[in-house]
């Protein structure tokens, strides 16, 4: 039966987890939900998919972060987060391309090389990844045992 109260709708606002708690983005969205006029800012998004990457809805995530990435290519902190959606949703190709992205960009980005090594090692590409590793090992101070 679908009325005003119904539990699920197109629009995601009544939306539960499985757990029964409120969908994460719930509270962001429906700030707009009267206003017609309102057009979806990069920050908006952007605050979106924190809130889904941090509920672990990481595939919801992925999406909405590849359309701000679209938008602000140039942002490190966003390219990093959406390569760990990409990863945690075994998305790992896309991970790779994302942090190899970030890697030319910013070389001494040590987050970036060592998710990049755990992206190749979870491919099983270990002698691919270990160079990798040295790296984020080094850029953060650590001697690395690979």
């Amino acid at each position: 039966m679908n009325n005003e109260f119904s539990v699920h709708d197109s629009t995601g606002f009544n939306a539960y987890q499985p757990n029964g708690e409120v969908a994460a983005d719930r509270w962001v969205t429906v700030r707009h939900l009267f206003d017609s006029d309102y057009v979806e800012t990069p920050a908006d998004k952007w605050e979106r998919a924190q809130l889904l990457f941090e509920s672990r809805d990481y595939i919801k995530a992925a999406e909405l972060l590849a359309d701000v990435a679209a938008e602000v290519p140039f942002q490190t902190d966003l390219s990093l987060l959406l390569a760990r959606a990409y990863y945690h949703s075994a998305q790992l190709g896309k991970a790779e391309a994302q942090l190899r992205v970030v890697v030319d960009r910013d070389p001494v980005e040590h987050y970036a090389h060592l998710l990049l090594g755990r992206t190749l090692e979870r491919q099983g590409r270990s002698e691919e990844a270990a160079p990798w590793l040295r790296l984020a090992a080094a850029f953060g101070g650590e001697l690395a045992d690979v």
